[in-house]
């Protein structure tokens, strides 16, 4: 907020991160342009990306836009979803995502349904009786088919469903959506429930042993390995941005704390993905606790080492950080190699400036 108006990022810029070398670049934007919102929920599938939902000024949204990230000539192009068939959700913000067999399958979140639409799918929140609008939290699944353009809403075969809830994660292990936490009401959570999306059947909550992560709400839930989920950060029920990191193994249904996570680098409402050996990348979120205080959204990278890295991975990067002590040498190393190994030098480069950089700026402040 800028003198008690809301702002909102530029809605015609993407942005790209290449792990690599490092380096972010940003592309403009065309064609159908979503309109600059907060709490949207984006999700990739075949090299497409979809953003659906959110909220702005004009309250909130149920359009569905698409952007192939695949592009020949290097033009990203956004194509609002019109020519769809069956019924979308009601508008909401803070919902998550599960991606399975090319279907974006939706669970949750909170907005605004009229008189008609009411059911015990939705926690009324807040209500417009004039206008007979109601503002509340969900907890119905529905799933778009990016195939056939088509969307519907599952029948739940059985089980017991988690209760409404936004701010919470989705999370995807074989044929398993998983959800971890997010708030209803004043309550945050610390619940863990899966939907199974080929039976659509509710595990109910499920039986964790040994200890568990806090009740948050806007954290991350990333798949790391194939029984394996890590949780980053969120908002605790005392409205303590978090900064702890938790490993769940789905055989077990144990949680376990990571100990060597950075403590000093809370995050809320950031975003996590997968990189290419097992680390988990962490991108934007506040520091902040938002409901109060906003002193700057995050714009650095975090990465988190899930697992060993490979052979190949730790002599690249030791040839990066002492690149001026081999640099004799670098053009002897093998050609196939040689492209990686010159991204390498740029990431630590990159790396060691920013560093200093932030020493200086540390260095005047005192």
């Amino acid at each position: 907020s800028i003198e008690e108006n809301e702002v909102y990022l530029p809605n015609d810029e993407l942005w790209l991160y290449e792990i690599d070398s490092g380096l972010w670049t940003m592309h403009l934007m065309e064609g159908e342009l979503p309109t600059s919102m907060s709490g949207s929920c984006g999700a990739c599938i075949n090299g497409k990306l979809y953003i659906f939902g959110g909220f702005d000024d004009k309250g909130y949204s149920n359009r569905l836009y698409y952007v192939n990230l695949r592009t020949r000539n290097g033009a990203y192009r956004w194509k609002k979803i019109t020519d769809f068939k069956g019924q979308p959700p009601t508008p909401r913000d803070k919902l998550s995502c599960w991606v399975y067999k090319d279907r974006l399958i939706y669970f949750g979140g909170y907005g605004c349904r009229k008189h008609s639409e009411l059911s015990d799918c939705f926690d009324v929140h807040d209500a417009f009786w004039e206008g007979q609008i109601f503002w509340g939290w969900h907890n119905d699944v529905h799933a778009f088919d990016t195939n056939t353009q088509t969307w519907f809403q599952p029948t739940i075969r059985g089980g017991v469903p988690p209760q409404p809830r936004a701010a919470h994660t989705c999370a995807v292990l074989g044929n398993k959506g998983y959800i971890f936490g997010g708030r209803v009401l004043q309550t945050r959570m610390n619940d863990l429930h899966c939907l199974n999306l080929d039976t659509w059947i509710w595990s109910g909550r499920i039986h964790i042993s040994g200890e568990k992560p806090k009740d948050r709400s806007w954290h991350t839930l990333t798949p790391i390995a194939d029984d394996k989920l890590f949780l980053f950060g969120g908002l605790s029920s005392d409205n303590v941005p978090l900064s702890d990191g938790w490993i769940h193994n789905v055989t077990t249904n144990g949680w376990k704390q990571l100990t060597h996570l950075p403590k000093s680098r809370p995050r809320l409402w950031h975003t996590a993905c997968l990189g290419t050996e097992g680390e988990v990348m962490i991108f934007g979120g506040s520091k902040d606790d938002l409901h109060f205080l906003d002193t700057g959204h995050c714009s650095d990278l975090l990465i988190f080492q899930t697992q060993p890295y490979s052979l190949l991975r730790l002599c690249l990067d030791c040839i990066g950080k002492n690149a001026s002590l081999l640099k004799n040498q670098i053009s002897w190393l093998p050609s196939k190699i040689l492209p990686q190994v010159l991204k390498k030098i740029t990431f630590w480069a990159a790396s060691n400036h920013r560093q200093e950089k932030k020493a200086e700026i540390e260095r005047q402040e005192q």
